[in-house]
């Protein structure tokens, strides 16, 4: 994972992402999840937005009938019947942003429109930042990880640097303390 900057109560830092898009076609989707579940060894997310963890992999439905299966190492190659559907890697045209630190709702707050406090742990949406589709993926109450495409990561990572060098986290009431209170 890259460092990137830290400012006092808040870090990023890059990584490369490891994804596999699955995809179902309509009239095919309880045979392609049934075959799915099986090939990954655990249930699946029922819901857009829902994750579900398979060992070292995460399981995102991003759409109704789009599954992006997130890997902490290589991706598995994964067949599926184009009967069924179809799988796609995405990894090459992705990249991960770790956020953490208790002035993490400080910096979403003025990157992208999402009700933190709405947004369970565990759960992804998609979403905007600086006008670029992001997914992002809540993972505690202080960190987060947003899926962007590489070409915009340059300019993202400067646009939540300079949103993040402009937080005073000790002062605010976005301090890890009072969030818990």
């Amino acid at each position: 994972m890259a460092e990137g900057p830290t400012v006092a109560g808040f870090e990023m830092a890059a990584y490369d992402c490891a994804i596999v898009q699955l995809e179902g076609w309509g009239g095919a989707m309880a045979q392609f999840e049934a075959e799915l579940q099986r090939t990954l060894g655990g249930p699946l997310p029922n819901e857009t937005g829902e994750t579900a963890r398979h060992d070292s992999r995460l399981v995102v439905r991003v759409a109704p009938r789009r599954f992006w299966l997130l890997c902490d190492g290589p991706p598995p190659v994964i067949d599926v019947d184009p009967e069924l559907g179809c799988a796609l890697p995405l990894g090459e045209g992705r990249v991960g942003l770790r956020l953490s630190g208790g002035g993490l709702k400080y910096v979403l707050e003025r990157c992208v429109p999402v009700d933190w406090e709405t947004l369970d742990e565990g759960r992804a949406l998609h979403t905007g930042l600086h006008r670029v589709p992001v997914l992002l993926l809540r993972r505690s109450a202080f960190e987060c990880d947003i899926i962007a495409p590489r070409s915009f990561s340059k300019s993202l990572t400067e646009w939540i640097a300079d949103v993040s060098a402009a937080g005073n986290f000790a002062t605010t009431s976005n301090s890890p303390a009072a969030d818990l209170e």
